[in-house]
């Protein structure tokens, strides 16, 4: 079960997730209570090791200003939030780093389907923290795909089997104000969620 903590911005949560097993790690550089700067992200990343992917989290920005974060950022990944096109994907090609669309359940399911190399299913109001109809998307994404949106320590196994997802994505679930991460709470989803693919 591939396990993604996303909207970190502290040093100490940062190494809270690594240490408890977290395959991915978000930075948030877009609008949001979580955004960080470049700069915060790539001093963040620098605490992350190498096995552990690093993600620029965007949600509307162009392609040019989505490379110069991410690189200023020195991130391993981009994740592009929401309704971007084919194209925006097809722009950044080139930098080699691995692709992540976030979409909600109304869209294209297919992992790859705009050149992507990971696909996370979100929530109809993404960042809301509210749980979804997870079983509705059962069976229906193909390939490397992450099931995200009102997931947290208490529910996340209940969510792995409505849904049956490659991988999870977590952020408010983690938090106990927005912005804020909880140690205590990362270490239990993550041990909740690896507990649940067993």
């Amino acid at each position: 079960m591939h396990v993604k903590i996303c909207g970190l911005s502290e040093p100490g949560h940062v190494e809270t997730a690594v240490e408890a097993g977290a395959d991915a790690i978000g930075f948030v550089l877009t609008r949001s209570p979580r955004r960080v700067t470049p700069e915060r992200a790539a001093e963040l990343a620098a605490l992350v090791p190498d096995h552990v992917l690093t993600v620029g989290v965007f949600r509307g920005e162009d392609p040019a200003e989505v490379r110069a974060a991410t690189l200023a950022a020195g991130l391993r990944a981009v994740q592009l939030h929401g309704h971007h096109p084919h194209a925006d994907f097809t722009a950044l090609k080139d930098l080699g780093l691995t692709l992540v669309r976030a979409v909600d359940a109304e869209a294209d399911l297919r992992c790859g389907a705009y050149d992507e190399d990971l696909l996370i299913v979100d929530a109809p109001r993404p960042g809301s923290g509210e749980p979804w109809d997870w079983a509705a998307v059962r069976g229906r994404p193909s390939g490397r795909w992450l099931l995200a949106g009102g997931l947290d320590p208490a529910n996340v196994a209940t969510a792995i089997e409505a849904a049956r997802p490659w991988g999870v994505d977590v952020s408010s679930g983690v938090e106990v104000a927005p912005g804020v991460k909880d140690s205590g709470l990362i270490r239990a989803f993550v041990a909740a969620a690896r507990g649940a693919a067993r």
